[in-house]
């Protein structure tokens, strides 16, 4: 696989092709993600940190921006609690092959005299109807916005230019806060960014991942919950919309090189795979049984998380 195959695998968008081609050709070039601390970093995170795995094999530097001033702005917690969070997050992304990647705190680098001018001066540019809409998909309680939430973008922004980063990296969500980017970096000297962006997973029950709902699998949970959080997911004989297809897609196959699911002879045998494209296939023809489907899915990512478990203690 290419470096463009590797970076543009999984993505639902890329902002533009051609820049991230002229990107990709260059000796030198950065690419960054930006993650609220938060109490688990579950398989909606794994999406990213997957396609920062992919950048990297693809000649990128990597930076990873623990944000605890972000998620203090967006009302997720004390300073102190956040930054214990990043913390045990950090361990977390190390388990997950993130290694050997520049590892930047929010607060070390936005606290900086010419930070702070440069987030005012863009704030004179951005009017308060842009940065909320921009706020829509990631802010919390946006029913209610606070202030805060909307110097939120306008830092992330400010990240970009700062962390001197070419290209990022985030989830569909983070689509408006991106193009916000684009539009205005220019304007206090620095180039509009490529922006990569991938899909948001369901959560296993088929709706919106959230942590309030439970319905997502950790990457230290153990082997036991992993199975029984699979055995119980909704799995429909659609393979749209499909969370268990969605984890062979994002997670297991990105990772491993061959999928095989065993199975008794008289149901059917083992059967390998070599590409997502030939599982899902074979599961819109009925050939895969769904709960042969969740035991295969349950097996592989138990073994993809296992160097998290062990990483964390």
């Amino acid at each position: 696989m290419d470096a463009y195959e590797l970076a543009t695998r999984n993505t639902v968008e890329v902002v533009t092709d051609e820049e991230l081609r002229e990107v990709l050709a260059r000796p030198k070039k950065r690419v960054y993600t930006g993650y609220e601390p938060s109490g688990e970093i579950h398989l909606g995170h794994l999406v990213t940190v997957n396609k920062l795995v992919d950048l990297k094999r693809a000649g990128f530097e990597v930076v990873v921006l623990l944000a605890d001033l972000h998620a203090f702005l967006n009302r997720k917690g004390t300073m102190e609690e956040v930054r214990d969070l990043a913390m045990y997050n950090r361990k977390c992304f190390e388990g997950l092959g993130l290694t050997d990647v520049e590892y930047v705190l929010g607060s070390d680098l936005q606290l900086d005299r010419d930070y702070e001018l440069m987030v005012l001066r863009l704030s004179q540019q951005i009017t308060l109807n842009r940065a909320t809409r921009s706020m829509d998909e990631v802010g919390r309680q946006m029913e209610t916005p606070t202030v805060s939430q909307m110097i939120y973008p306008i830092m992330q922004m400010v990240d970009i230019a700062r962390l001197g980063v070419d290209a990022a990296v985030g989830g569909i969500d983070q689509r408006k806060i991106h193009m916000l980017a684009r539009e205005h970096l220019p304007s206090v000297g620095y180039p509009s960014p490529v922006c990569i962006h991938t899909p948001i997973m369901n959560g296993l029950d088929g709706k919106k991942m959230s942590s309030s709902s439970g319905n997502y699998i950790s990457v230290a949970d153990s082997v036991e919950d992993i199975q029984k959080k699979c055995q119980k997911a909704f799995c429909p004989p659609e393979c749209e919309e499909n969370p268990i297809l969605q984890i062979l897609q994002y997670h297991v196959f990105p990772r491993v090189s061959e999928v095989v699911v065993h199975r008794p002879a008289k149901f059917g045998g083992e059967r390998t795979f070599q590409a997502f494209g030939e599982i899902e296939e074979a599961y819109r023809k009925g050939e895969i049984h769904p709960l042969d489907l969740k035991k295969t899915t349950a097996s592989y990512l138990s073994d993809i998380l296992a160097c998290v478990r062990d990483h964390i203690g």
